[in-house]
């Protein structure tokens, strides 16, 4: 059970985020997109999110000076207050989405398997706004559902679920329950969709952008289990900071589940190279200590 003190502290950060986005979401969705990525930019060092961005960079790429360190760093904050606020206008984030036309080389065999009633799990990580991915799918007749993650916070986690199913599909929380509906919907051959980039700590330790990471095999294994495509996709934002070129991969072949995460960690750590700014650095994907520790330990021999 959460410490008074901690609540208190929770409650009161959630009642100063609820004024925020009270205030943001009265404004045209053109003002409070860029000014959501304005006020995280400044809040940045307050929150501590800049030092953890700079920590991870430096971490991954050692060569980088400060100064470009820094500036991606800004670019990382600035994406996250828009993704953000964008992902709590859910009525605007879906008509704007009618102008984000999916492309690529996997479309046609999404396509193909959703006309079949065949499942399809679809696969992105904290880029860009992964959210607006399920958004263009949805509003040209998919039903992508979402696993999601419940918020540290118990009292933001009511708006922020609302906010997740906001976009169409049906949303699950990461628990046994949550993945027990995922599974169900993906057997009667439905759509969902899951972020392959977080910090599992039981996860296997897999190479992404060069280090090693804890990673769930649980999309593949499910994929392998249903049969159902697995398929890189997304969001990623362009010059305006409004708009989304939505990216649809090939989808990754059946194999094991180890060389198929790792194809997707390579699919999402090729997206990051290329811009380093839209990827969120400011969430613990590496804990270095955590990881060494976990490499160390025997192999179980049962």
């Amino acid at each position: 059970m959460a410490k008074p003190r901690r609540l208190w502290l929770d409650w009161t950060v959630d009642r100063a985020l609820r004024g925020l986005l009270w205030v943001a979401l009265r404004l045209p969705y053109r003002w409070r997109v860029p000014m959501m990525g304005r006020i995280l930019r400044a809040l940045g060092g307050i929150t501590g999110y800049r030092a953890r961005a700079d920590e991870q960079l430096a971490w991954i790429f050692p060569t980088l000076t400060p100064a470009a360190r820094h500036i991606i760093a800004t670019g990382v904050l600035d994406n996250f207050g828009r993704v953000v606020i964008e992902n709590y206008s859910t009525a605007d984030q879906l008509a704007w989405a009618e102008r984000w036309v999916p492309h690529g080389p996997g479309l046609d065999a999404c396509e193909a398997a959703r006309a079949a009633g065949k499942p399809i799990l679809f696969v992105s990580g904290h880029f860009g706004n992964y959210q607006a991915a399920r958004a263009a799918m949805n509003v040209r007749g998919y039903a992508m559902g979402g696993l999601y993650r419940l918020m540290n916070n118990p009292y933001s986690n009511a708006h922020y679920i609302a906010s997740v199913e906001g976009v169409g599909g049906a949303a699950f929380p990461r628990d046994r329950r949550g993945l027990a509906g995922f599974v169900k919907t993906l057997r009667e051959g439905g759509q969902g969709a899951i972020l392959i980039d977080q910090f599992i700590a039981q996860g296997a330790l897999l190479d992404f952008l060069g280090q090693p990471a804890p990673t769930a095999l649980s999309a593949a294994e499910m994929a392998l289990k249903y049969d159902t495509l697995l398929v890189p996709i997304y969001a990623e934002r362009l010059e305006n900071g409004l708009d989304f070129d939505i990216q649809i991969e090939a989808p990754i072949a059946h194999s094991d589940p180890v060389t198929m995460t790792q194809a997707l960690n390579d699919s999402l750590a090729a997206r990051v190279r290329a811009k380093p700014a839209q990827w969120l650095w400011i969430h613990r994907r590496w804990k270095p200590q955590r990881v060494k520790d976990q490499a160390l330990q025997p192999e179980d021999p049962h």
